[in-house]
């Protein structure tokens, strides 16, 4: 009888930001609502503890309503299958967005709710949606081996300030 020999697959995370103290602010590009006349206001900056900080407040005011901060990057996902993000936000719910080619128009989303303490939100990346300027799209959800943008996004269609702490971004 043959030995039937059975090999773990292994799965490597891969860092796709690490929030430090070296962590350069310009990394993160934040892009609000001014950009079509609205008057949201975000703003990003690294605090002492190396971790990034995304914060600010959302206004309606002009047919406003978003804040986003966004990040260009050249990611394989190779046999990973998910994102995991440690962050603590401030009780209010957000998007994660992705996107996997830099020449899209669209990203692929997903939304979570912070809860006021250090969490590990996991994404699986099938389940990231694909949308443009706030629609839904009909073409299939995130399948890509690459991914070139990482990308937060508040807009939950009222005014309020908001906070969210990054310290890491992961491919699990």
């Amino acid at each position: 009888m043959k030995e039937l020999l059975l090999f773990p697959i292994l799965i490597t995370a891969i860092m796709l930001y690490n929030f430090n103290q070296n962590s350069s602010k310009s990394d993160w590009q934040v892009v609000d609502d001014v950009v079509m006349g609205g008057r949201s206001d975000g703003s990003f900056y690294i605090n002492e503890q190396g971790n990034g900080i995304f914060q600010g407040k959302v206004s309606l005011e002009n047919n406003g309503g978003f804040s986003s901060m966004r990040h260009s990057i050249d990611a394989k996902v190779g046999t990973n299958s998910k994102v995991k993000i440690t962050l603590k936000g401030d009780g209010k719910s957000y998007q994660f967005r992705i996107k996997s080619s830099p020449y899209d128009r669209h990203s692929y989303i997903s939304e979570f709710q912070t809860t006021g303490n250090w969490q590990e939100i996991v994404i699986p990346l099938s389940a990231m949606y694909p949308a443009f300027r706030g629609r839904k799209l009909a073409i299939p959800n995130f399948n890509s081996d690459q991914i070139s943008e990482l990308a937060f996004l508040i807009g939950n269609k009222k005014p309020e300030t908001f906070r969210l702490e990054i310290s890491k971004i992961e491919l699990i």
